[in-house]
């Protein structure tokens, strides 16, 4: 069989194109392999490639540009070209290819939407061969399963431009459609349109909006077809919304939670989203985070693995019931005590939980991993299944996470984790307990994930941006991470003193030498269970917010990578540069009465010393950073020691500049300094030359440089997989990171109380981009209900400008108040509006929570905060809450947001 390929791309002195694909001829889609295509003029170049038939009836292939022997560009092909070809050993295959640029609509090719939104679930058979044919596909991914692309053109064949006679395309391939036509049957030149048609009614009911498609006689040869690909079909018809909700998944409440949410009571969530029209259901992050088996471990962004989900989350009713009755009903009534309770007892819950799953175990685990089910799970797996096992048994056994102070197996050796995991092995029951769960956690969440595939719903999940220091991957692949400094956040409206999340930050330069392997094993693992998912702090990918270990708060952090200045940079602004004065933090007796009062003469006599300059104090040597007053002020809670180790912490972070990372003789400013007393020390001239220096610094400085470290990243990485990508773009955003989703098509995140325009209190709904997601609040914030009440003259603000209402606004926010806003962020332009279920919920006063402070999921200026929030109904009334189910569905239909 013979494919003769023709594709036309300009390239640049000493650039090849070259094919790969999924036959032997074609490289079989080994990386290198690639076969080179022929050209005369640098444009047009071709291929004849004479190939055995597949077995399976296709052939899938890609175009790749090299250089020097190495791929440098790759089209685009997370839906690789898939050609289906006839037995017929003497057929020869024309191929008219265009390269393929991400398309302007990438989201639409999505498994989100592919899969889910829009799925085909029975497909088309492949289109018929003729001996003389004329192949012809198009993209078209937003028409819906009642729905069919078809032909219609100049020819009988194509029904002579009568739209309800046109030929209908295969979905074989969704959302690539195709038609083989009879060539024989043609007179060229050939015009034709794409059209829309209705199935079920049997009718065209759009015809594509473009002038017509024209070809004139391309000579077809006898027993050859001529694959025309490449089009992209639009129609002139509303742009698809849709909306969903978001929630944790340790806050669902179902009559069989145990104290928690679980993967089955997410099932019922999926019902719900079901009957209210919604398309997405949005979680936090799932994964394992048992480090003390305490309630700090609630946290649920600080994992011991990015692969293995917490235990908590597994329906134990799914897992079997206890042979032992006396044992069984003592479960159930516990299991009714942890369920009535308002919040998570994450302790008690655990604790529980874990009981059960040591007898459920004892009774079915050697059935269950001699089963060929686990088996099959534990070979995908192994290679980080083994690793958490044996990590969480040893956790356990040496009492503390920081492998680091284990007395063996501080340092990862596979071989000896090897041994440690054999079935003979002594450590082999407590060990492979974790397998048994792992397995049962991984086929419970993957039936919801296919429930909710099967229903049009959109499971999105969520990626943290960080890992902890103890955790497997730091364990077994410290390299990945640099472990001396510690990720956080810049100030923001969540915190002004910035966040500090002790993470390790990541070692780019190590993960680019094996193209990100690390990252794409994560996402590529997560495709299996989420169709979408949202990127935690994508700034990071451009830069991260690194703390020195010795700093507590986020102030004393600086950009990594960045481009610090020298002092003759700064001097070039006109300050004079004083490293005593800009780098030490500076101590003056006018303001010390104001940080410490009555404590005042306490912190001059235990924590600061006089210098040589008047009224000028420096730190003691033994409390000379934020780490050092921590450690002093440990298990002290009253009031008044509060107030010292705060404000000794402010002391320590008034400076004007940070020394780099790496060289000490290079600087940053100091994030947010224009706050602090040292900037008001300065006089108008520094202080306006600093403005000057701290605004191109932040805001210019870096634009092109950090828009840079993204795309050798992000591209791979979000197109290492099929799910729809969403990014968390809030806080200090430079102007780069907007130009980079945008090429990269992925959709923003739209808080209309954090707008991304600075001159802007509020946001406007309908200004929102449509390749965004929007939301009234998330996670890390109030509710709607609890910020109404935070601040009341920008809650005025609010009610006036944005709401347009006249007068005094009402202390609380009601339910036609939530209802309004909530209509207003429907009739948004993003693509997807997912609010909150406490939002969905603050619409209606009967159904709402009657305790707003009751809702607040998170406190990120709170670094111990207890993650505990559950719904205070359960699932099943939920779904018999008629009136505020109806509301919604009748918004969502209100508002065209039905999908």
């Amino acid at each position: 069989m013979i494919l003769s390929f023709h594709i036309e791309y300009r390239t640049s002195w000493g650039e090849e194109v070259r094919v790969i694909g999924s036959v032997p001829e074609l490289g079989d889609n080994q990386p290198g392999k690639a076969v080179p295509l022929q050209t005369v003029d640098g444009i047009h170049w071709t291929l004849e490639a004479d190939i055995q038939v597949p077995e399976n009836g296709l052939v899938q292939y890609s175009y790749q540009i090299y250089r020097d022997g190495k791929n440098i560009r790759t089209e685009w092909d997370n839906l690789p070209r898939t050609l289906y070809v006839s037995g017929d050993k003497k057929k020869a295959y024309r191929l008219q290819d265009c390269w393929k640029n991400l398309p302007e609509q990438q989201y639409f090719y999505t498994a989100a939407f592919t899969e889910s939104l829009l799925a085909h679930p029975e497909r088309n058979a492949a289109p018929k061969s003729h001996k003389k044919g004329l192949l012809i596909k198009a993209y078209a991914p937003c028409i819906d399963n009642d729905h069919c692309l078809g032909i219609c053109g100049n020819q009988k064949a194509l029904g002579d431009w009568d739209a309800d006679k046109a030929i209908l395309m295969s979905d074989a391939n969704f959302p690539e459609w195709q038609i083989e036509v009879d060539a024989g049957k043609i007179s060229f030149p050939l015009e034709y349109k794409f059209i829309l048609y209705n199935k079920k009614e049997r009718r065209a009911v759009a015809w594509e909006n473009n002038p017509n498609r024209y070809m004139a006689d391309p000579q077809i040869g006898a027993n050859e077809t001529l694959v025309i690909g490449d089009r992209y079909v639009y129609f002139a018809l509303p742009d698809w919304k849709g909306a969903g909700v978001a929630v944790p998944i340790f806050s669902l409440r179902s009559e069989k939670s145990f104290g928690v949410g679980d993967f089955g009571d997410l099932r019922k969530m999926i019902d719900w989203a079901v009957l209210t029209r919604q398309k997405a259901v949005q979680i936090l992050p799932i994964n394992d985070t048992t480090m003390t088996h305490t309630w700090t471990d609630s946290y649920p962004y600080n994992s011991i693995s990015i692969y293995a989900f917490h235990p908590m989350y597994a329906d134990l009713k799914q897992m079997g019931t206890l042979k032992d009755k006396e044992k069984m009903a003592e479960f159930n009534k516990r299991q009714k005590e942890l369920n009535a309770l308002p919040t998570v007892d994450y302790e008690a819950v655990n604790q529980t939980k874990w009981e059960y799953f040591r007898l459920i175990y004892k009774q079915e685990g050697e059935k269950v991993l001699a089963s060929e089910a686990f088996r099959q799970f534990f070979e995908n797996n192994k290679e980080w299944l083994q690793p958490y096992a044996a990590f969480s048994y040893l956790r356990d056994a040496y009492k503390t996470p920081n492998f680091r102070e284990w007395p063996k197996f501080t340092e990862y050796k596979a071989e000896e984790i090897e041994k440690l995991c054999r079935p003979e092995s002594a450590d082999y029951p407590h060990i492979a307990i974790y397998f048994f769960i792992q397995f049962h956690l991984h086929l419970q969440l993957l039936a919801a994930t296919e429930h909710a595939r099967a229903n049009g719903v959109v499971l999105k999940g969520d990626i943290p941006i960080g890992i902890s220091r103890n955790s497997v991957e730091a364990w077994t692949e410290p390299y990945y991470f640099n472990l001396n400094g510690q990720a956080g956040a810049p100030p923001d409206d969540f915190s002004v003193n910035g966040q500090n999340w002790g993470f390790p930050t990541y070692n780019w330069d190590v993960m680019e030498k094996d193209g990100y392997s690390w990252w794409m094993k994560r996402f590529r693992k997560m495709s299996e269970y989420f169709d979408a998912y949202r990127i935690d702090h994508i700034l990071g990918f451009f830069r991260i917010w690194e703390i020195p270990m010795h700093a507590v708060h986020g102030l004393l952090g600086q950009f990594v990578p960045a481009l610090p200045m020298t002092r003759e940079e700064i001097e070039s602004y006109g300050m004079a540069f004083r490293e005593d004065f800009f780098v030490k933090p500076y101590i003056h007796e006018y303001f010390l009465g104001q940080m410490f009062g009555p404590h005042t003469d306490y912190v001059k006599q235990t924590f600061i010393e006089p210098t040589e300059t008047w009224e000028i104090y420096r730190m003691r040597p033994e409390f000379d950073t934020q780490r050092k007053v921590e450690a002093y002020f440990a298990g002290k809670t009253d009031e008044d020691s509060i107030w010292i180790r705060d404000g000794l912490y402010a002391l320590i972070s008034n400076v004007l500049f940070v020394p780099d990372r790496e060289d000490p003789n290079k600087f940053h400013p100091r994030i947010g300094v224009q706050h602090d007393y040292i900037y008001r020390a300065l006089n108008d001239w520094d202080k306006a030359a600093f403005n000057r220096l701290y605004d191109q610094y932040y805001y210019h400085r870096h634009n092109d440089f950090w828009r840079d470290q993204a795309m050798k990243k992000l591209p791979q990485l979000t197109q290492s997989t099929r799910m729809l990508v969403c990014g968390e773009d809030l806080g200090m955003i430079p102007d780069c990171v907007a130009w980079v989703m945008n090429d990269l098509r992925i959709l923003s995140l739209e808080i209309q109380r954090m707008p991304k325009d600075p001159s802007q209190e509020f946001g406007h709904p309908d200004w929102y981009p449509y390749r965004s997601v929007c939301t009234i609040s998330t996670h890390d914030m109030s509710t709607l209900r609890g910020w109404w009440e935070e601040d009341f003259q920008q809650t005025q603000r609010y009610y006036n400008s944005i709401l347009g209402h006249y007068g005094t606004a009402p202390a609380f926010a009601t339910p036609e108040l939530c209802e309004e806003v909530v209509r207003a962020h429907l009739y948004s332009n993003s693509i997807l509006c997912i609010l909150s279920l406490q939002d969905w919920m603050a619409m209606d006063g009967k159904w709402r929570n009657p305790n707003v402070q009751e809702e607040r999921i998170n406190v990120p200026a709170n670094p111990r905060h207890y993650w505990r929030y559950r719904m205070h109904l359960t699932l099943e009334q939920l779904m018999k809450a008629e009136s505020l189910n109806e509301k919604i569905k009748g918004l969502i239909e209100q508002t065209g947001r039905k999908g």
